[in-house]
């Protein structure tokens, strides 16, 4: 196995595993929304899910913990991913904002202060900055 191979399959289980994560804060109340359906649909296409793997994750969404990661760097770090896909997909409106909110939750952010977040995210994500910028300025928020 080269090492391209390992950085491919490494990263695909991560993004499989990022995408379980979701499917199942998404499923929270046990419904997939239309709204939400066509998140997931948006993210599994960008994430480069099979629809195989999509239809199994979906199937046995339970079998997926939520495994917020640990540093808090990585955290916004999957933020960013996301807030960017948002916006790269020129989803707006409430229920996109509804399912980042949940997301947030779901990756570590407090109740409290996850629409925060979720808002200054996705401003700094319309405003075109790079990923240092992005964790810089949501750190500086919370100061």
């Amino acid at each position: 196995m080269s090492i391209s191979d390992l950085f491919d399959s490494g990263f695909k289980k991560r993004n499989q595993d990022h995408f379980a994560a979701i499917v199942r804060v998404a499923m929270d109340d046990g419904v997939i929304s239309d709204e939400e359906k066509a998140f997931l649909d948006r993210l599994a296409r960008n994430l480069d899910i099979t629809e195989v793997d999509y239809k199994q994750t979906l199937k046995d969404y339970k079998t997926h913990p939520i495994n917020p990661p640990v540093s808090y760097d990585d955290r916004l770090e999957r933020l960013y991913d996301l807030a960017r896909m948002v916006y790269v997909d020129h989803i707006k409106g409430d229920h996109e904002e509804i399912v980042l909110h949940k997301i947030g939750v779901g990756l570590g952010f407090s109740p409290e202060n996850v629409k925060y977040v979720v808002d200054k995210a996705l401003t700094l994500v319309s405003n075109k900055v790079d990923l240092d910028t992005f964790i810089d300025e949501i750190k500086n928020m919370n100061r």
